[in-house]
Order: structure tokens, then sequence, then C-alpha cells
């Protein structure tokens, strides 16, 4: 029997919840996959859908959210909510239907993208200069969608001025938004360090729909400042998870959320671990007939945001990998040199 993702599956004023950020270029279904089958997540978002001069045809949805002709989760009964992107409120209307119509359980609106290609075509967050134009694009597409599937959106503080976020989520919510999720930073802070998340406290109070905190959480103390500054209870994280792997089981028993992986730390700096977790993605992108390319491209990309944080020593040693036996290979001498343990073959 296939399992179907419901309302419920998404945010639950009442409950707390961890939420798989949207990450264009990362998060796709094969991440997805694998970080919901190592990870606890609620949810996931899906990399926004463009929805610009037409209405994307169904072959468009299907491609971003295989999760589709599953349920809308992923084969580890996480919910799958789908993103679009577009500034045109009849369009992103109709996309909505169309992707409700083959399997979509739950609306997503992207109104925070920084990206100047986005910016420039009338999407993400140059929206948040109009806010009519929010409001306007969420009522079209709560209208068209089903009253008992959630539309939500995802919003910035502001182009440029933190204040804007107030008004912005004023007309998201009078649009229909079932909730919102805030990144506490402005279009021109882009990811520059901090993020602000008092602002969402005061939209949080403000609001009578759920309000969803994003924004420089890598660690579980800083989800603890994250809710003694906002007072949320629902949390959305990308890059902190990726960082470190072992952030969201230490997060989610602080919620008291149920684990996913019991008896295993995919954390730190063992290269024995990310030998373990970063093999599952490899063995999934086989299974999905991916190219080496787009393997050792993701591999490398997540091992990157770990570098950069610190959480691993080791990444100069096998950056320069060209293929993924050549990756493996390199961590797994690297398991015998820093961890001291047995060499572990994996057939990449």
């Amino acid at each position: 029997m296939t399992v179907l993702a419901d309302s419920h599956s998404f945010i639950d004023p009442n409950k707390p919840a961890l939420v798989l950020a949207p990450m264009d270029g990362v998060t796709d279904h094969l991440m997805r996959r694998v970080l919901t089958e190592l990870m606890p997540f609620s949810y996931c978002v899906t990399e926004f859908v463009r929805v610009s001069t037409l209405v994307p045809p169904e072959r468009s949805f299907i491609r971003d959210m295989p999760e589709l002709s599953c349920g809308s989760v992923t084969p580890y009964g996480t919910a799958v909510q789908l993103q679009l992107l577009g500034g045109n409120p009849d369009l992103m209307a109709k996309a909505a239907a169309s992707a409700v119509s083959i399997g979509a359980t739950g609306i997503d609106i992207n109104f925070g993208c920084p990206a100047p290609t986005v910016n420039r075509h009338d999407g993400g967050a140059t929206l948040l200069k109009y806010p009519e134009r929010i409001e306007a694009i969420v009522s079209a597409v709560r209208s068209a969608v089903p009253k008992h599937l959630p539309v939500s959106a995802k919003l910035r503080l502001g182009w440029e001025d933190p204040t804007a976020i107030y008004e912005n989520a004023q007309r998201a919510a009078r649009g229909g938004a079932s909730w919102i999720t805030i990144h506490g930073r402005t279009k021109m802070q882009g990811y520059t360090p901090p993020a602000y998340w008092e602002p969402i406290g005061r939209v949080r109070r403000e609001l009578d729909i759920p309000v969803v905190a994003n924004g420089e959480i890598w660690c579980l103390d800083d989800l603890k400042r994250c809710e003694e500054q906002s007072g949320v209870k629902h949390f959305m994280i990308g890059r902190g998870a990726l960082a470190e792997p072992g952030m969201l089981a230490s997060c989610a028993e602080y919620l008291g959320l149920p684990g996913r992986v019991e008896g295993v730390s995919f954390c730190g700096d063992s290269p024995t671990l990310w030998l373990e977790i970063l093999s599952r993605l490899a063995i999934e992108s086989r299974n999905n007939a991916e190219g080496d390319r787009r393997t050792v491209a993701r591999i490398k990309q997540w091992l990157n945001y770990a570098h950069k944080r610190r959480t691993i020593s080791w990444f100069d040693r096998v950056k320069t990998a060209t293929d993924s036996k050549e990756i493996f290979a390199a961590i797994a001498n690297l398991a015998d040199l820093l961890d001291g343990e047995q060499k572990i073959s994996i057939a990449a």
C-alpha cells in the first residue's frame, strides 16, 4: 500500500518539526532519499520549480519530484512538499492545480531565493518589494488548491529593509497561507552571518498561523538560541544538516521527536562514518542510473559544507579525486590513517 502524505505530515501547530530546507542544486530527490533515511526530518521541501511564462508540463514536476508517483513521500515515509517560484498569480495557480492533479499533497511558494538570475525574472526575493503581490500570489494558489491541502510561503526578512517582514508576513497570511517559513536575513545579506531570529518571534506573536524559523542553525545550541529568541517550535535546516549530520538526532531528541537511525552517530571527523553515509548516496545514484560525474559533484559538495564548518579536516585530501571510486578509495585510506580501523572496501 502506498503511504500518502497529508496536511498533518507537514506542520502540526501543536507539535515541533524539523524541516529539510530546499537547496537549489543540492537537495534533489536522491539527496532527499538518503537524508530522510538517516535523519529525523518531519518533512522535506523540494528545490523550486520555476513558473515563468508557461505552466510547466507534468514531466517537469515528475522530474524534480519523483515522489509524486509514490504518495508524495520518500521511501522512508517522509512527506515531500512541492515548491513553486514565479510572479504571475494566474500561472502559479494553474501550476499548483496541475501539480496537485498528479499527486502533490502540499504547495510551498518561494519568496526568498536571492539568486540574481531568479530575481531578474520576477521570482524569489524580488517579490518582497511588493507586499500586495505576495498576497495576490498566495491567494491565487490557495484558491486553486483543495482546502484540505496546505499552501505555505517562504520569505526572507525583506529585500534590504528587515522590517518589511511584518507586512509581507501579514499579506501571506491574508492570502490564505497555512503557515510561513522565514529565513532570518534580507536578500541583500544573502547567506552572510548572522541570521536574525527576533523578528521571526514578532511575526509569530502577530499571526495565528504557524511560523517556521530558518537560517544559521548549525547545531543544537543554535536551535536552542533560535527557539529562545523567536519562540517557534518549527525549524527548517539545510546546510547545517550536511555539515554535521549528527546534529539532527540531537535536535530531534531535544524537541521530543522520534529519531531515525538508532545507535549510529553520523558526525565528527571520522572518515569511516562519512564513508558509510556517502556510500549510501553513491548506491542510490547508481540505482537511479545517475552519471558518475553527478555523483562526484554531490559528494564533494556535501564534504565541502563539512569542511567549511571545520567538521572534517581531510577534505583537501579527497577533493582532487576525479571519479567516485577514487573518492571512496581515498576516504577508506584516510580511515586507516586517521581512525586506526580496518580498511573499508566500497565497490563504487
